[in-house]
């Protein structure tokens, strides 16, 4: 038997509609089914985010630790097994991909210790420039700087065709963007979201074709295992791929844990580890982008203010010259 935490179901029922009660009524019998298929035994207790279930499982063949991946594919998950494997090609540190069922978008996946997110990085440490903090934003400075270092790598991988495309999505938000702006109840978030619509018209014309993981925050990064050849390493999964320019990555590394008083120095650290120190301005046009992103979401969603997090991201970001 296969136990769906309610949470998932929640958020199945909540966002996805008569799609989402499908795909919860599904699971037990797609558990099943590829546990039967690819020779799987469980191995422990499931696990889940907002859109999957994981079922931590060993493959009977050979005794490989695994993941079973289980979840409804829509537009920002169809291009997963593509951008895993593109980046596995390129030794970019990425989970490894051992399986996928494209009728129902299963997954197979290298196993990683789910006990080490990034996010529970701890204890005081050196931070770039010699110096030493201690407490929270020593935790924080060295769980951007690790997170740097892995978006580097996974933004130095072209994109493969097919994959929905930063370009497109700018010119729906564009499209969109009178709206939202009019439909805030504040007079200064409504100048404040104009002033992200204009830096975004100002890159539009140049999205860029890097493959990007879109939601790289500090709990989609996890520790690799031994046993797996991935000792000491950090390695991303749950990537929403699409092509584009590597600043519009930077957002949920700003948002996540967040803190106002770091939001320049994690903007600084994270440019500077994809080389795009002399082009902070392109950076910080791509992340107003997503300030924008999440502002025509939300005011889709009868929302008429902006997270305040969201808000406060950029207001910093625009003082920033």
């Amino acid at each position: 038997m296969i136990d769906i935490p309610d949470e998932l179901i929640a958020t199945q029922y909540a966002y996805n509609g008569a799609a989402g009660r499908a795909f919860v009524a599904a699971l037990p019998g797609l558990a099943g089914r590829f546990l039967e298929e690819w020779g799987l035994r469980r191995d422990g207790a499931a696990m889940y985010g907002m859109c999957a279930l994981v079922l931590p499982v060993v493959r009977e063949a050979d005794g490989v630790p695994a993941a079973l991946k289980l979840q409804l594919v829509d537009e920002e998950t169809a291009g997963e097994p593509v951008a895993l494997r593109a980046w596995g090609a390129a030794g970019a540190g990425a989970v490894g991909v051992l399986g996928h069922d494209p009728g129902t978008g299963a997954l197979l996946l290298e196993r990683l210790d789910e006990g080490r997110p990034l996010s529970g990085v701890a204890g005081g440490g050196a931070v770039p420039g010699g110096s030493r903090l201690v407490g929270e934003v020593a935790d924080a400075r060295r769980a951007v700087t690790v997170l740097g270092g892995v978006l580097a790598r996974l933004a130095a991988v072209p994109a493969p065709e097919g994959l929905r495309t930063l370009g497109d999505a700018v010119e729906r938000m564009l499209a969109a963007a009178p709206e939202a702006v009019g439909r805030l109840a504040d007079a200064s978030e409504r100048r404040l979201l104009a002033d992200c619509v204009a830096a975004v018209r100002e890159v539009a014309g140049e999205p860029g074709d890097r493959l990007l993981h879109w939601d790289l925050h500090y709990d989609n990064i996890l520790a690799g295992r031994a046993d797996a050849g991935r000792a000491g390493e950090w390695v991303a999964l749950d990537p929403k791929p699409l092509a584009g320019d590597p600043g519009f990555e930077l957002f949920p590394a700003l948002d996540n844990l967040f803190d106002a008083g770091e939001v320049v120095w994690r903007f600084d650290a994270l440019t500077e580890a994809l080389g795009m120190e002399r082009d902070r301005g392109r950076a910080r046009a791509w992340t107003l982008g997503r300030v924008l992103q999440n502002a025509v979401w939300a005011v889709g969603d009868g929302e008429r203010e902006l997270a305040p997090d969201h808000a406060e991201i950029a207001r910093r970001l625009l003082a920033v010259r």
